[in-house]
Order: structure tokens, then sequence, then C-alpha cells
């Protein structure tokens, strides 16, 4: 059963993405969470999805930050422990790199990369608020790989653990909704202000219309997942259908009709693209005929 507008919160995926597309509150959760400042950033988007190629799963990023330095940053909200996070920042990864590596370019221009997820639950099991991984040589623990790729895995749980009050402010305010500090407060302002924005109501409620519509046809894939995980046994809770699977399904005629409905209320092309899977291309041309 999908949740009510009023409802939601930070830690849902929709709010998330919302609230993370304003430019300084992304660049001040990444420096609370890389202790560090960044560049600025130089592009900023949520719900981007990737495919690596024709029969490859579909993944579809929360929120998607360039900095001015090249920098790239994959962040994402888990609110359920689907236990495969390891193997997803793993294909997260490879799929960046393919996204940012062009044909004919030299791999010592992969730019540096965090795959940063924000769990509501402590997927490793030792009670810290932070997990770091790089990849580091075996044999004597101190010789780094320097590929210039990095995962961060951040347990809300933890809140209290944070040495920085910033974000265990923030943490507890994602894990528990309490307002305890001048930036969860800046964001609680900000729910408040989307949640009287009826364009965004409309939106959630046309894309939570969508995903219900994919249930019925037995399709289950997290609202930033698309195909991640493909087809599975039974009808399981999620965010969005794997579109490109329900195209070779007969879902096409959904997809188009869920598009032509976003049209008419006067979403963005660049919004719905990223509400239904279809290209900007494909939804200028819907546009022209109707």
């Amino acid at each position: 059963m999908r949740k009510n507008f009023d409802d939601l919160t930070i830690a849902d995926d929709f709010m998330f993405c919302k609230i993370m597309q304003d430019e300084e509150t992304c660049k001040t959760f990444l420096e609370m969470t890389l202790a560090d400042k960044i560049g600025k950033i130089s592009y900023l988007s949520s719900q981007d999805a990737i495919i690596t190629r024709a029969e490859a799963k579909l993944i579809r990023l929360d929120v998607l930050v360039k900095d001015e330095t090249g920098k790239s940053y994959d962040i994402e909200m888990q609110a359920v422990d689907e236990h495969n996070l390891a193997k997803r920042m793993r294909y997260y990864q490879a799929a960046l790199d393919i996204l940012f590596l062009d044909k004919g370019e030299h791999y010592s221009s992969l730019n540096d990369s965090y795959i940063i997820f924000l769990c509501l639950f402590d997927s490793v099991g030792k009670d810290m608020p932070l997990y770091t991984f790089e990849n580091i040589c075996l044999e004597d623990r101190k010789t780094l790989l320097n590929d210039g790729a990095k995962k961060i895995i951040i347990n809300a749980n933890a809140f209290k653990k944070a040495e920085n009050k910033n974000l265990s402010g923030f943490l507890e305010y994602v894990k528990t909704g309490k307002v305890t500090t001048e930036f969860t407060e800046r964001i609680e302002k900000m729910i408040e202000k989307l949640k009287s924005n009826e364009q965004a109501r409309s939106e959630y409620r046309f894309i939570s219309g969508f995903e219900m519509d994919a249930r019925h046809y037995g399709r289950q894939e997290g609202w930033k997942e698309g195909l991640e995980e493909g087809r599975q046994e039974g009808l399981k809770e999620g965010r969005q259908a794997g579109m490109q699977d329900g195209r070779k399904q007969g879902f096409t005629e959904g997809i188009v009709q869920t598009a032509k409905n976003l049209l008419d209320i006067g979403l963005s092309v660049e919004n719905i693209a990223k509400a239904t899977g279809l290209s900007c291309e494909e939804i200028e041309r819907l546009k022209i005929k109707q």
C-alpha cells in the first residue's frame, strides 16, 4: 500500500530526492559525511536511469552529483534491508565508470567516485555510524590500490555515536524525525513547503499510481532500482516497476499512457523521463502527437 503524500519523511525516496535536489543541502550532507570540503557542485540530478547495454540490468540512481573537480557522488536512501547492499554497490560503481568513461578515453580519465548508501539499518553489524571502504592490499593492510573509488555505508541507527554533532543530528532526524539542529530544521521547513506544493503532490500521485499498475503485472523493483533485481517470485512492495522488462512483456501501453498523463498536468519532459524510464526523445514525440 502506497504511503500518503502528507506522511512522507526524509527517509522516503521521493522526499529524499526532492530535498537533495537543493544544492546547498546536498553539499552540506556530503561534507558532513566525508568530513571534508568538496568542490562547487557542477551537476546535480535525481532518479537518473543508467543502462550499460541492451540486456543489462537498469539502475536508477537516487541522487547523482559531480563537483567542479570532477569527483562524482551517488547518494542512495535505503529504508529496507534487502541483504544485497555490497553487491549492489559493486554494480553501481561499475555502471558509473562505464557512464563516465567515453569510448577512446584512457582509463586514467576515470574520475574519483563515491557510492554512498544512507541506511535506516546496520547492514555491516558493527554498530558504527559510518563505514568507509577502499580497495587495499591484503598482504600488508597499508597499501591502497588508489583506484579513486570509495564506498560509504551510513547507519542511521547509530546516530548517537557520530562524532560530528551535525551529522549525528541529521541521522537522528532521518531515523526518528526529531529536529535538533539548524540543518535539520531547514530540511523540515523544506519538506513542509513541498507538502503544500500541488505539482509535487501530483507528481507523487501519478508515480505511485504507475507503481501500483506495475505491481499488478507482477513487477517489483525499488523506485531507485528499476530492473536491478529483475523479476522475483510473487509480488513485493517497491517504488517502481522494472520498465525495460515491462516493455518486453507488453507493458509499453501503460508506460506511454502514464507519460501522456504527466504531460497533461504540465510536468517537464526530464521529470517524466525519470518517472517512466522513457527517453526524452520518446516523450517529445508523444508531446507532438498530443
